[in-house]
């Protein structure tokens, strides 16, 4: 099995059959408002044309940030149940036209992988060429409510997974980071949403400092407590958060605003989780 597939279904077989259940209604809601958007735009001549038009404006780097940006709202659905006492994540709202540019362009591409003749006609002859290559496989996904749940984890949850894998490699090989295969370039700031949440505790026992002061939190003190359970005086661990989302003692990551390192801190938790269940064998 492909490496990339194999370490998210390792790490989605440590989750409890509720949570799965609950990810796969989720995935299943997810797939079929992207199934009803291509229906719309291959069904569209005007809004096809105005997507494919907007493709090609973008720049190699905005097409990949595109990718990435649909890849991390994907983590984000298969890391959820993974992630204990988590901060909020980077939002990954995208626009209507984003959207229906990034599923037209992941259509694209899985064309030019296995079907590379129907790109090869006029641009006009483009949405007739994908509505007969995808009608079938569109048809299937909106049927997929009516059947029973493990054939739907079969026809749903492992496409998907596929379908990030996909992503993955594609930003993988564009070395736009996240995956390791471009290089991290210096600190990343926490998500102020994500520090902004982070809660107040009251020091009850004496004798512990504060690794970025060096001082002793007073007893009786509000104090933060990271989601690693870490603890600082607020005064030094703001400033510290402003240009690194990293705990300065365990090196836990919080959410940063950066798409690419969001991808890199949930993939991260997919290996972590992927290898505990390996280890269990």
């Amino acid at each position: 099995m492909e490496e990339t597939t194999a370490t998210i279904i390792a790490a989605l077989s440590t989750l409890t059959s509720s949570h799965i259940s609950d990810l796969t209604n989720t995935i299943l809601s997810a797939t079929h408002h992207h199934h009803h958007r291509l229906s719309f735009l291959l069904s569209s001549p005007t809004l096809f044309s105005l997507t494919l038009h907007h493709l090609h404006k973008l720049s190699l780097h905005q097409k990949s940030l595109l990718i990435a940006r649909h890849l991390l709202s994907s983590l984000h659905h298969l890391t959820r149940h993974l992630i204990s006492s988590s901060p909020p994540p980077l939002s990954t709202a995208m626009r209507q036209r984003e959207t229906d540019a990034v599923l037209l362009l992941l259509m694209f591409c899985d064309t030019h992988k296995h079907n590379p003749e129907a790109l090869d006609a006029p641009y006009s002859e483009w949405r007739v060429n994908m509505c007969n290559l995808y009608s079938h496989t569109l048809l299937n996904l909106s049927c997929s409510s009516f059947i029973p749940f493990g054939t739907c984890l079969r026809t749903i949850l492992i496409p998907y997974i596929e379908m990030v894998a996909r992503c993955w490699r594609m930003v993988e090989a564009l070395g736009c980071g996240g995956g390791g295969g471009g290089k991290e370039v210096g600190e990343v700031a926490a998500s102020v949403a994500a520090v902004v949440a982070l809660p107040a505790v009251e020091v009850v026992v004496g004798g512990k400092e504060c690794v970025i002061c060096k001082e002793e939190m007073r007893i009786g003190r509000d104090v933060c407590e990271l989601p690693c359970q870490h603890l600082f005086h607020w005064s030094c661990i703001l400033p510290w958060f402003g240009k690194k989302n990293t705990c300065p003692c365990c090196r836990f990551r919080l959410p940063s605003d950066d798409v690419f390192r969001e991808i890199q801190r949930l993939w991260e938790v997919l290996v972590k989780m992927g290898g505990k269940e390996y280890l269990r064998r």
